[in-house]
């Protein structure tokens, strides 16, 4: 998982919002629509992340150093089992834009007090740091 900014990855990736139950991960579309098979990567790894824990990002796909966008949105429109293939070949990262929810009181529900753009950063790398996950950034 990644936390790269919203800037540097606007329309690079699929839009989701990555929601960690007690159980599983579910991976929600822009739509509403459950697209968790078509990232099953994805929601394999965000099991690291705390039960209650709801991110707001961006499923990318890295190849030869840069985002691919095509192989995303490619990913995103395919079949479940041809989904699966593209991962095999082509693992997708999340990029993390926000924390929506998280079971720390300290940072719960974000949706229903908005922060100050300064403060998400921090609490991105909080949560994200937590899991293991490592930024990644672009190379030239």
């Amino acid at each position: 998982m990644s936390h790269e900014t919203h800037q540097s990855l606007e329309n690079d990736g699929h839009r989701t919002v990555l929601h960690r139950t007690d159980d599983t991960v579910i991976l929600y579309a822009r739509s509403g629509r459950g697209v968790t098979q078509h990232w099953m990567d994805l929601a394999v790894a965000a099991m690291a992340l705390r039960p209650g824990t709801v991110l707001d990002g961006e499923a990318v796909i890295w190849r030869d150093d840069r985002l691919d966008f095509a192989a995303a949105q490619s990913r995103a429109a395919s079949s479940v089992t041809r989904a699966r293939a593209l991962a095999a070949r082509h693992p997708a990262s999340y990029a993390c834009w926000d924390v929506l929810q998280h079971p720390d009181p300290a940072i719960g529900d974000c949706r229903s007090r908005p922060s100050a753009w300064s403060r998400r950063p921090r609490r991105r790398s909080r949560v994200l740091g937590r899991c293991g996950a490592v930024p990644r950034t672009r190379t030239a």
